[in-house]
C-alpha cells in the first residue's frame, strides 16, 4: 500500500474499530443488565427434596404473583412465617381451588394431584387431614420433602395456610437456557468490545500523521 494510502486504511479501521468496541460494550451491558434483574440464586433447603438437595444453587426468575401456575416452585416470603426470610415451596392450589388431604391422597379439585416430584420415602399418613378452599389472590403450598417441609399445611389457622400471590419474588427456572445464552452474550459483548478496542488503536496508530516515516 502507498504511504497515501496508509492514513485512509488506518481511518477506516479506526472507525471500524471504534464502532465494534461501542457495539461490544452495549452488547455486554444490556445483557448483564438483563441477568441481574431478571434472575437470581437461592440456597435450597432439605424441605424441597428429592427436586433441589440442601446446598443446591437453585436460579429463580423473578416474576409477580400474576404469573404463578399450579406446580410452579416459588420463592415467596411473609412477615410472620419463617421470621420474613424467604423460602422455596411448590404451589398446589390458587384461588378457588379445593386442596384436600384424606386417606394419604392429595387432590385439587376433586382429582388425585399428580406429582411425581414428591419424596417417595415420605409416607404420605403422617400428616392430618385437611381441606382447604383456597381465597381469592392467594396460593398454598407444600415442600415436595413432605416428610420434612414445614409449610401450608402448619398453617391452617391462618388463612387455612394460604399466602398471598403478592409475596412471590419468583419461580424456579425449569431450564437454565435464557440466563446461560444471557452470560454467552455477555462474553461476546466483551469480547467483541476488546476486538474492536485492539482494531481501533490499530487503526489511530496508522493514521496518526508521519507514521511509517
Amino acid at each position: 500500500m502507498s504511504e497515501s494510502g496508509r492514513p485512509h486504511a488506518g481511518r477506516r479501521l479506526l472507525i471500524t474499530g471504534t464502532v465494534l468496541a461501542v457495539l461490544g460494550a452495549l452488547t455486554a451491558a444490556g445483557a448483564l443488565w438483563s441477568v441481574l434483574s431478571s434472575y437470581t440464586m437461592v440456597t435450597a433447603r432439605r424441605a424441597m427434596e428429592p427436586t433441589y438437595h440442601e446446598g443446591d444453587r437453585v436460579m429463580i426468575e423473578r416474576s409477580s404473583g400474576e404469573e404463578v401456575r399450579r406446580g410452579d416452585v416459588v420463592l415467596y416470603s411473609v412477615p410472620d412465617r419463617y421470621r420474613g426470610l424467604a423460602v422455596l415451596q411448590r404451589v398446589i392450589g390458587l384461588g378457588g381451588d379445593r386442596v384436600v388431604f384424606a386417606d394419604g391422597t392429595l387432590t385439587v379439585n376433586g382429582a388425585p394431584a399428580d406429582e411425581p416430584y414428591v419424596k417417595k420415602a415420605d409416607s404420605p399418613f403422617g400428616t392430618a387431614p385437611y381441606d382447604v378452599k383456597v381465597p381469592a389472590g392467594r396460593m398454598f403450598l407444600l415442600g415436595d420433602n413432605r416428610g420434612n417441609a414445614n409449610d401450608s399445611r402448619y398453617f391452617l389457622s391462618e388463612d387455612s395456610g394460604t399466602v398471598p400471590t403478592a409475596a412471590v419474588q419468583g419461580r424456579a427456572l425449569k431450564s437454565g437456557g435464557a440466563p446461560m445464552k444471557l452470560g454467552l452474550a455477555v462474553v461476546l459483548g466483551v469480547l467483541l468490545a476488546l476486538g474492536g478496542g485492539i482494531c481501533a488503536l490499530a487503526g489511530r496508530r496508522t493514521h496518526r500523521p508521519g507514521y511509517g516515516r
